[in-house]
């Protein structure tokens, strides 16, 4: 089945074909990062109306890309939630549209559910179950993912997510946006040992996270010290091995406590060059296998929604044969269910 996934959520307009044959095929995607930038965060009004530029024309080079036509699409899926809702609707709308006009059938995918399979698009994928970190501006969780569709929250963030930490941080610091690659870049500037931050909830004994406190002790410092470059690259060093030390201890942790030695990294934050270090490092030492998506695949994109879209179309989990359609702004990974 040749799937076309149409990916809107937030800031980037992101499609692919995926065949579930052959794989992926093609993939195309449009950053926003430029036009926000002036404004220092995502502007939801400017989101969708950029969608609405780009959606088209990159449906049309995806297929001029793959050399295929658009009666060639024997399925459409597409980003239902959760995200901003005027951008949900962009790619919903035009999703539903096309499917009604091509007599093929659709599927609302799960944003998160997208980031949680992109590592199986790659040439070794892991086997099911698996431990999975989300970890993104909006989310820093961990899963135990058994399959397709069956989904166990086994910790959450209490406030802040690791990638909203990032974004925060590099405000502080007057960096610019986005913050995340930001910081990491200001970070490898920076000298070991100057500086201490809290690692928050490191030995709680459970698998949550929390990082209001250090986005606290972070402004703490950023106040307490005149801001030149050196303190600037040396808050950002120790911001950053506070996040990573956390975030592999608890990864450490969520496979000691199911069994499992698999752990598959998601999200945009799981680009993050000192984090994949950190865990491939701890993999060595403990013996488990940790696997990650193309960097061009942590953020979001169209070929992960194309190929979690795909995986339940070809299971039949067809959601709205009439083409009517909303959207979930907010939507529980916990409410899905196996194709």
């Amino acid at each position: 089945m040749l799937v076309l996934g149409i990916e809107s959520s937030c800031d980037e307009t992101g499609i692919a074909l995926y065949d579930t044959n052959q794989g992926l095929i093609a993939h195309a995607l449009h950053s926003q990062i430029e036009m926000h930038a002036e404004y220092g965060g995502v502007v939801p009004e400017l989101a969708s109306r950029d969608h609405i530029r780009r959606v088209l024309p990159l449906i049309q080079k995806v297929l001029t890309d793959a050399n295929l036509e658009l009666s060639d699409i024997e399925g459409i899926a597409y980003t239902k939630g959760p995200g901003l809702s005027g951008a949900l609707l962009v790619g919903t709308s035009v999703a539903e549209a096309l499917a009604f006009t091509l007599n093929v059938p659709t599927v609302g995918v799960h944003h998160l559910e997208g980031h949680l399979l992109a590592p199986l698009l790659e040439e070794n994928p892991p086997a099911f179950p698996f431990v999975a970190l989300l970890v993104s501006g909006g989310h820093t969780q961990l899963m135990r993912v058994s399959e397709i569709g069956e989904y166990e929250l086994l910790g959450d963030t209490l406030d802040d997510a690791a990638g909203e930490a990032f974004d925060k941080t590099a405000k502080l610091l007057d960096l610019s946006y986005p913050g995340g690659p930001a910081v990491s870049k200001l970070a490898e500037q920076g000298i070991k040992d100057r500086f201490k931050l809290p690692r928050s909830m490191l030995h709680s004994g459970d698998l949550n996270f929390s990082f209001s406190g250090l986005k606290t002790a972070v402004l703490t410092l950023a106040n307490s010290n005149e801001l030149d470059p050196q303190t600037k690259a040396d808050i950002a060093y120790e911001f950053q091995e506070a996040v990573t030390e956390v975030l592999v201890s608890k990864c450490a942790n969520a496979l000691k406590k199911t069994g499992l030695n698999n752990l598959i990294v998601s999200g945009g934050v799981g680009a993050n060059k000192r984090l994949r270090e950190r865990l491939n490092a701890e993999a060595k030492r403990k013996g488990f296998h940790v696997h990650y998506p193309r960097l061009e695949f942590c953020t979001d994109n169209g070929a992960m929604i194309a190929f979690a879209g795909a995986m339940r179309l070809k299971n039949l989990a067809d959601d709205g044969g009439n083409h009517s359609f909303t959207v979930r702004p907010r939507w529980d990974l916990a409410e899905l269910q196996k194709p």
